[in-house]
């Protein structure tokens, strides 16, 4: 699906129009062969490269094909699969010589919702570069806010762990420890092209633009050190709350033990009693049963205190 959008020079208002002009942005979300063609009938360039890029497992990188007046820039953008998982979608910004700036994504991604919503102010689709650095940043600032819900998740599922003794609990933190991972690994490819286009001359920027690639560095830095802080912290997390399930799991296995301890005293008193062989005066003592109901409960609670006092009741 294409779309075109353009913003407004006189009030920065961003409006999606039907004919491509200069300073357009062109934003396509999940592209078939259809919108490819349309694409190259729209441009004048040969553009079937985008579905191998998209397709293959490829690395964040910059690529600049001087002969089709094209630069390429490939990151990783944030998506969210649900409040536990977060994975990277390749997002690739091309710059159609000075002319139109193009975004392709096989999945709508937040980061560029934010622009076309309105929640980004202050940006141009007639300043590309600019508008680049922008989407860099958001693409920062993003994964650090993924980062802070996957934390609160963590928090979540301790308090359920405390308690628990099954394997339930501990794989949904597993599951939690993945998002991170794939975080970090996005992050630091990231982080190589932030860096080339900060020392290289790959797209041309004013002062202001680069401090705020410096800013979108520093996010990305900074969103590197939290996913790996909290993955350090899931992995002691996980290995310690391993250690308490199978602690839990004995406590309650020693419980039950105790238990069967002592129900079997008054099982095996009537055993005895039960047995053919003389009993003397208490075989017919008007009050036997109650005699031996009585010793039972003796035996029993005494067993219980000293299970008790053993520390296994």
């Amino acid at each position: 699906m294409i779309k075109i959008f353009n913003t407004d020079e006189n009030t920065m208002e961003l409006m999606q129009i039907k004919e491509l002009k200069v300073g357009s942005w062109i934003n396509i979300i999940k592209p078939d062969q259809n919108d490819i063609d349309n694409l190259n009938n729209m441009i004048g360039i040969d553009f079937n490269f985008i579905a191998n890029i998209l397709q293959d497992d490829e690395q964040p990188m910059i690529d600049v094909r001087s002969d089709l007046g094209l630069k390429m820039i490939f990151v990783d953008a944030p998506i969210k699969v649900n409040s536990k998982i977060i994975k990277a979608i390749p997002l690739l910004i091309i710059f159609v010589r000075d002319d139109y700036i193009i975004t392709v994504s096989n999945e709508e991604t937040e980061v560029l919702k934010a622009f076309k919503s309105g929640i980004i102010k202050n940006f141009s689709t007639q300043k590309k570069s600019r508008f680049t650095i922008q989407i860099l940043y958001r693409t920062a600032t993003l994964y650090l806010k993924y980062l802070r819900n996957i934390n609160k998740e963590i928090e979540k599922e301790e308090n359920k762990m405390l308690k628990a003794t099954n394997n339930k609990d501990l794989i949904n933190m597993l599951s939690i420890e993945k998002s991170p991972i794939y975080i970090s690994t996005s992050l630091k490819s990231n982080e190589i092209v932030l860096e080339k286009i900060l020392n290289g001359n790959i797209i041309d920027f004013y002062e202001d633009d680069r401090e705020l690639l410096e800013d979108a560095l520093v996010e990305n830095e900074r969103c590197i050190e939290m996913a790996n802080l909290y993955r350090e912290i899931i992995t002691s997390m996980t290995d310690s709350y391993a250690t308490i399930i199978s602690n839990n799991l004995n406590n309650m296995m020693k419980f039950l033990a105790a238990i069967t301890i002592v129900f079997s005293i008054p099982t095996m008193v009537a055993s005895f009693m039960g047995m053919n062989v003389p009993l003397g005066d208490i075989a017919t003592h008007p009050y036997a049963l109650i005699i031996l109901l009585m010793i039972s409960i003796v035996l029993s609670l005494l067993v219980a205190w000293l299970l008790k006092k053993k520390d296994m009741l």
